[in-house]
């Protein structure tokens, strides 16, 4: 069993039990802040049964069909668990108005507290646990539970808060108006995620910063003229990066090779996951003239944003 799928069981079997726990201590208090959280537990367990599912289909190795591996099965994951959360966010809203204008009285609200003191601490418990492996990892589907049992933490506080206010005052218009706060979260979460997902589904590039430092390390590696033509992109916990290296036209095949290697070995370092493929160019003018390229002695080609026909300078350290 890999950390994934151990992860994901997990995340199904804490999700199960507080779904249980939560769905009859709503029924018997009444309190729709305990039963908007048990929706959200509700939601959450679909979650990572996805997860689960994903993470397992996701970690089978590329084959005919499907030669770039199935890593995007992961990120079709996370936009499903958008869609079941933006589903429950709205049964929330629903519930916690019909309480604002037709009120109803709590019942044993002590029990409520209880049951989301509880929440709180699993939760907390296993999304740090989640958001662990998902850095570990690089899996979206692990990181999008992980996000969905960190909501649950603040969702279980504002009930808790709701409930306790409650019982205090007598005041029964702060369970729902802490209803709608949390539902407000649970949206929050769902756009986030559904973003995320979308990105990677339409191929976008990997973010600034990761690009800077792929960059740094080929124009910090000895020998090397410039490149071009990067293109990046991620499927799942895998990235994919190809480009163009200009080295000099007189050296020899081999030690181009082993210039190559050396470099596809030190992002797989920084990056665990990438598959990097790397196309060798002489460093003719015909190619150190392309308006993408990066030469070692001028800076950094600024990616598509002014496509104006010339080499931009890369300022490196290195001569």
């Amino acid at each position: 069993m890999t950390r994934t799928v151990k992860a994901a069981s997990i995340s199904v079997a804490s999700n199960t039990s507080l779904l249980i726990l939560k769905t009859v201590v709503g029924l018997v208090t009444g309190s729709v802040g305990v039963l908007s959280a048990a929706v959200d537990s509700l939601n959450d367990l679909a979650a990572s049964i996805i997860a689960l599912l994903s993470v397992r289909a996701s970690g089978r190795p590329a084959d005919v069909e499907h030669p770039y591996g199935h890593g995007k099965i992961e990120n079709v994951s996370a936009a499903a668990q958008a869609i079941l959360i933006f589903a429950a966010a709205i049964y929330v809203i629903y519930e916690a108005i019909d309480r604002i204008i037709t009120p109803q009285p709590l019942v044993a609200p002590v029990w409520g507290m209880v049951v989301m003191v509880v929440t709180a601490v699993v939760d907390l418990i296993v999304s740090r646990y989640l958001l662990a492996v998902a850095r570990e990892t690089d899996s979206s589907a692990i990181r999008a539970d992980a996000y969905h049992l960190t909501t649950d933490v603040w969702t279980a506080v504002g009930v808790f808060a709701a409930l306790g206010l409650v019982e205090l005052t007598g005041i029964r218009v702060f369970d729902p108006i802490v209803a709608l706060i949390v539902a407000a979260a649970i949206l929050r979460v769902a756009v986030m995620l559904t973003l995320e997902a979308a990105g990677v589904l339409i191929d976008a590039r990997l973010p600034e910063e990761e690009l800077r430092e792929v960059e740094e390390i080929l124009m910090k590696t000895p020998k090397v003229v410039g490149f071009h033509k990067l293109r990046t992109r991620r499927s799942g916990p895998t990235r994919q990066i190809d480009y163009h290296l200009i080295v000099p036209g007189t050296m020899p095949v081999i030690e181009a090779h082993r210039l190559t290697e050396s470099i596809e070995d030190a992002i797989r370092r920084r990056f665990p996951h990438t598959t990097v493929v790397t196309h060798i160019e002489p460093d003719r003018i015909t190619e150190t003239s392309k308006p993408d390229t990066a030469l070692r002695h001028r800076s950094s080609p600024r990616r598509p944003r002014a496509p104006r026909p010339r080499s931009r300078s890369y300022r490196s350290g290195a001569a």
